[in-house]
């Protein structure tokens, strides 16, 4: 089974296969955003960026938790997001978080979102396509998975022969070394469900891990007033009590950016983890990981159903209330 695996930054718009698969056809999915790439090869390079948008001003998009996090004094600080998606393919496509227009590649959306949220966290660059194992920083680290590995429904995971960039990222999350946020999916089936005869198998193996989150999308930032729904494209919980006691849902409001998708959802949760970091510096991923999850809120979400949003919309200010977390 090694090595027969599509990987996807959740929309296709490039192959790099290997001659067994291909031919094989997959139909888009719902954000139209990003290259696909294949996890073995080793056509790309990983880059270091730091972060540097210290004076970022809050967006629209945003929920009004980060601003108030922000103005506490929390935003990042002593935290490493490493981003692992595609930074090397030729497909670009535009959006605007609030700073003009640009056209950048899958990954260079995902990056740039996630130092919005958190400007003082450190970002590392992993391009997906290079198949090496993710290395971790010192410190609290959080991994951000925009993407999927799909193929043939019906193996379990343990058929799987896994390359050493995902093996070392389920070791992760297994192990509690690193937050890893993982988009669910644009499919709009259950996470780990059968689309067009193909699972993401990346999604099999994170669930019951620790530090593993999954992130759906709402259409909209949730208030009690204004309750949000999920985005019709995204994956939902489903009846696995494992997947709906670390599933999270934000809202992903791509009538103002121009970006949708669940590959846009991961990333505010990433920056989340790293904003509860910097306020609780002693804190293991763990720790962090439990306090997002046990924070959600399901008072701001349209007829709340565990099966659909998990534990709930996640809160920011929720999550940064308590005094220490354990």
């Amino acid at each position: 089974m090694s090595g027969n695996f599509w990987k996807f930054g959740i929309a296709a718009a490039l192959v790099l296969l290997p001659a067994s698969i291909a031919s094989a056809q997959e139909a888009l999915d719902a954000d139209q955003a990003a290259a696909l790439c294949h996890g073995g090869g080793s056509i790309c390079v990983s880059a270091r960026i730091p972060a540097a948008r210290t004076t970022q001003a809050v967006q629209s998009w945003m929920s009004p938790d980060v601003g108030a996090a922000w103005a506490a004094g929390y935003k990042g600080k002593g935290v490493t997001i490493t981003i692992v998606d595609d930074f090397s393919s030729s497909s670009r496509f535009s959006g605007n978080f609030g700073i003009g227009t640009q056209y950048q590649r899958h990954g260079e959306w995902t990056r740039e979102e996630a130092s919005m949220i958190a400007p003082a966290a450190t970002i590392r660059s992993k391009d997906f396509s290079t198949g090496s194992a993710v290395p971790l920083a010192g410190g609290r680290n959080v991994l951000n998975l925009s993407y999927g590995m799909y193929a043939a429904a019906g193996y379990s995971v343990n058929q799987i022969g896994w390359a050493p960039e995902e093996a070392s990222i389920i070791s992760y999350a297994t192990k509690g070394s690193a937050i890893v946020s993982k988009a669910a999916g644009n499919d709009a089936v259950a996470v780990g469900g059968v689309t067009g005869g193909q699972q993401d198998y990346l999604d099999l193996a994170l669930i019951g891990k620790p530090t593993a989150i999954f992130v759906g999308a709402l259409s909209t930032n949730g208030t009690t007033a204004n309750k949000a729904e999920l985005a019709w494209y995204s994956n939902y919980a489903g009846s696995n009590t494992a997947v709906q006691s670390h599933f999270l849902v934000v809202g992903v409001e791509g009538n103002k950016t121009g970006l949708y998708g669940t590959s846009f959802a991961a990333p505010i949760i990433s920056g989340y983890a790293a904003i509860i970091g910097s306020k609780f510096t002693k804190a293991t991923p763990l720790q962090i990981t439990n306090d997002l999850l046990n924070t959600a809120r399901t008072d701001t979400l349209v007829n709340y159903d565990p099966s659909i949003y998990g534990k709930g919309e996640a809160s920011l200010s929720r999550a940064l209330a308590p005094v220490a977390i354990h």
